[in-house]
């Protein structure tokens, strides 16, 4: 076994066949059954070949997706046997586990996808080291356990920053979360818009809420929760702008359902207030709280981006 760190495998390693990976990040929660798993493939769309390969290969794979160049993969924890056949479960992860604040990742497959195993992966940006038991490539077996930090995922709904006159929730948290991941390193992985009641008479047009979400080290989540509030307060044009904010990995069936019904009919804040209550949603007002209303929506809704973002009418 060879244990590596990316500079050194990327030193010692330079055969052309080799693609490296932009970027791998392992994230969990408190509980840390689960884990998810973010890579950036080497090429510009990704490879919905990896995707295909590792959910049939892999009973630890609950689910996995692209979305350009980036592969989500949500992975229970733990270690599985894996039957390796060319071509029809030719690639696929056999551990994922957490070891006080790393996570393991090992990866195996045969030819070009054991070389993406360990050799790819192990490139990296975000990669600590590398444990290479077999390189891979031509027509053997590449098996290599890809380490990198322990990550915690965050959740931050926001709604209500504009006004009628001006103003764009959707452009002032996307440049919010941009100036946050510049000024701290806090990773900022997706931006999503949802689509809430358009027939609600209190909207200023669209009548949308934004679900921002990062990947922090634990100890940094407060700090980051305390500087989208003081960049929203500095920046924002209403006096009902709030926040919740979600640290697991799972959303709570109840808090999905409230973000389906927000797009369908009117909610209030008493509801709002008892449905975080239950679930451990944090709340938090920035300059009022009618914002909280889109902001638990856009949680509800960010598992479930196609049908967020569609237009309904409450029948």
């Amino acid at each position: 076994m060879e244990i590596l760190t990316p500079d050194e495998l990327k030193e010692k390693y330079t055969d052309p066949w080799i693609s490296p990976y932009h970027e791998i990040l392992t994230l969990t929660d408190n509980d840390e059954e689960k884990i998810e798993l973010i890579e950036y493939h080497p090429c510009p769309i990704g490879s919905d070949w990896v995707i295909s390969q590792n959910k049939r290969t892999s009973p630890l794979v609950i689910d996995a997706k692209r979305d350009g160049n980036k592969h989500t993969f949500y992975l229970n924890k733990g270690t599985a046997e894996l039957d390796l056949q060319p071509s029809y479960t030719a690639a696929g992860i056999a551990e994922a586990n957490i070891d006080s604040d790393e996570i393991k990742i090992v990866h195996a497959g045969l030819a070009g996808a054991g070389v993406g195993a360990a050799l790819c992966r192990g490139k990296a940006t975000g990669v600590k080291r590398v444990e290479i038991y077999e390189k891979g490539g031509g027509s053997k077996l590449g098996k290599a356990a890809v380490i990198t930090p322990k990550l915690k995922k965050v959740i931050i709904g926001v709604d209500d920053t504009d006004i009628p006159t001006e103003g764009a929730t959707w452009t002032l948290t996307n440049n919010i979360a941009n100036e946050i991941q510049n000024e701290k390193g806090y990773k900022y992985l997706e931006h999503l818009t949802c689509q809430l009641y358009p027939n609600n008479p209190n909207k200023t047009r669209n009548c949308v809420s934004i679900a921002l979400v990062f990947a922090v080290e634990e100890e940094q989540i407060e700090d980051l929760i305390d500087i989208i509030k003081q960049k929203l307060k500095s920046t924002t044009l209403s006096e009902n702008t709030a926040i919740c904010v979600w640290d697991k990995l799972d959303i709570p069936e109840e808090v999905q359902q409230y973000g389906i019904e927000a797009k369908k009919s009117m909610k209030y804040l008493d509801e709002v207030k008892e449905i975080a209550k239950r679930n451990g949603v944090r709340i938090e007002s920035v300059t009022g709280e009618a914002g909280l209303i889109g902001a638990l929506a856009a949680i509800g809704l960010y598992n479930n981006p196609d049908y967020g973002i569609v237009y309904t009418e409450d029948k």
